[in-house]
């Protein structure tokens, strides 16, 4: 497992320490003709080789560089400037795929897949953050479906799906508080999201409005603790 972390230590110094704002925009601009795509890919070998120290294992930090190059070659002709953003995801998260399986291949770690996808609390996990993001998410807006054609929607606009997103994160940090035991610190985020809240429900005047916020950050936060307390009862 050491090995693995020392990879992905490699790839995580190469390509957010390493490497500069010049490097990024002269690869965005010159493509497969710029020099500093071939530098970085490069540098990433290099640094494979210097934290497994082991130059007789030359060949995994070449094979690592080649992908590491190819896979930044396909972000930057795959990204527009609208698709930054998700191509950034798919970009690290298909060096990671690239690091873990190159790492299985070649120093086959006692890893027991079958021991894995039998697991019972992986599946209670899996099942229980897909309910607290995408399905909470979809219940709630079709819940409020209703009041929400009641809401004055046309002064200051919000960042595009950003309620969206913000709902995801705060259900999963009342899911990992429960989890670990800190009940404390959803009540700080109760009140932390009431403080910033408060400004824009002063400003509007809208009674609508707050009673909408109200009810849906109840039920947001009402979905996660559920679920957190039927987890937290099954795995224990």
């Amino acid at each position: 497992m050491i090995i693995l972390i020392k990879l992905l230590f490699a790839h995580l110094i190469g390509d957010f320490v390493l490497q500069s704002k010049t490097w990024i925009v002269d690869k965005e601009k010159n493509k497969i003709q710029s020099s500093k795509l071939y530098l970085h890919a490069l540098l990433h070998g290099l640094l494979v080789l210097i934290v497994l120290w082991a130059f007789h294992r030359w060949y995994i930090a070449l094979l690592l560089m080649i992908v590491h190059g190819i896979i930044d070659v396909v972000k930057l002709y795959a990204q527009k400037e609208t698709t930054k953003t998700h191509w950034f995801l798919i970009d690290q998260l298909l060096h990671i795929i690239s690091i873990i399986t190159i790492w299985i291949i070649f120093f086959r770690p006692n890893f027991d897949l079958i021991f894995w996808i039998n697991n019972d609390n992986l599946w209670i996990f899996a099942t229980a953050i897909l309910i607290i993001t995408y399905v909470s998410n979809i219940a709630i807006r079709t819940l409020l479906s209703n009041w929400s054609k009641a809401i004055n929607t046309s002064s200051d606009e919000s960042l595009s799906k950003a309620g969206k997103y913000i709902g995801m994160l705060e259900r999963l940090f009342v899911f990992t508080f429960i989890l670990t035991g800190h009940w404390e610190a959803i009540g700080f985020l109760l009140a932390a999201k009431s403080v910033f809240r408060f400004g824009d429900l002063k400003d509007s005047k809208d009674r609508k409005l707050t009673e909408y916020i109200l009810i849906g950050t109840l039920l947001s936060f009402g979905i996660a603790l559920a679920t957190g307390m039927i987890v937290l009862r099954i795995i224990t």
